[in-house]
């Protein structure tokens, strides 16, 4: 649980730290509004992906399984500006599938919390390996980070690509290739 208290006490002080007036009648109630919205935002804090990842399938073959275009949004610990795009999953079967919205949920899992997106990527992917036990993970993450479009270098619309790989895909360069076709990226 969120202490609403604090944020809301934190968003008054960021308010009247830039000149503008708390009690203003647009700003009357923000504070309250960004204490709801970061529990939701922050959600995955209080999440593991074990709950996601436990309820399997049995399948007969080892073919390589992907999803793509998963779409999400997490918040820069840098700069607390959002960063949004694509999260593409392959992995590795090892005599088990997990339903494909679970994929999308452990990406919630990880990416509802202050987050790098190369940390991001990794977690995806090692909890793959982890709770799937697949024989191979891959995890591409294409996004844009607001923290580079509105300030500093503001260069809106460049995008950052990050690719992890696990198990399988690591030795087998033609697998990852298999992927990225796929993907066309």
């Amino acid at each position: 649980m969120i202490d609403y208290e604090k944020i809301k006490k934190a968003v008054i002080m960021i308010i009247e730290a830039i000149g503008e007036d708390p009690n203003r009648e647009g700003l009357k109630e923000t504070p309250d509004r960004i204490a709801r919205m970061y529990e939701e935002i922050f959600s995955g804090i209080r999440e593991t992906p074990e709950k996601h990842l436990s309820k399997v399938f049995k399948v007969n073959n080892d073919d390589v399984v992907v999803e793509k275009d998963i779409q999400f949004y997490s918040m820069c610990e840098h700069h607390f500006l959002p960063f949004f795009g694509k999260v593409h999953i392959a992995y590795i079967p090892n005599g088990k599938v997990v339903g494909l919205s679970k994929l999308a949920r452990t990406t919630e899992v990880f990416s509802k919390r202050p987050q790098l997106q190369e940390r991001l990527t990794s977690q995806i992917a090692d909890s793959l390996m982890e709770y799937l036990k697949c024989k191979g993970a891959m995890v591409i993450i294409e996004a844009e980070h607001l923290c580079m479009s509105m300030r500093g270098v503001k260069k809106w619309g460049s995008k950052t690509t990050t690719i992890v790989t696990r198990g399988e895909f690591q030795k087998d360069n033609s697998l990852k290739q298999d992927v990225l076709n796929i993907l066309r990226l």
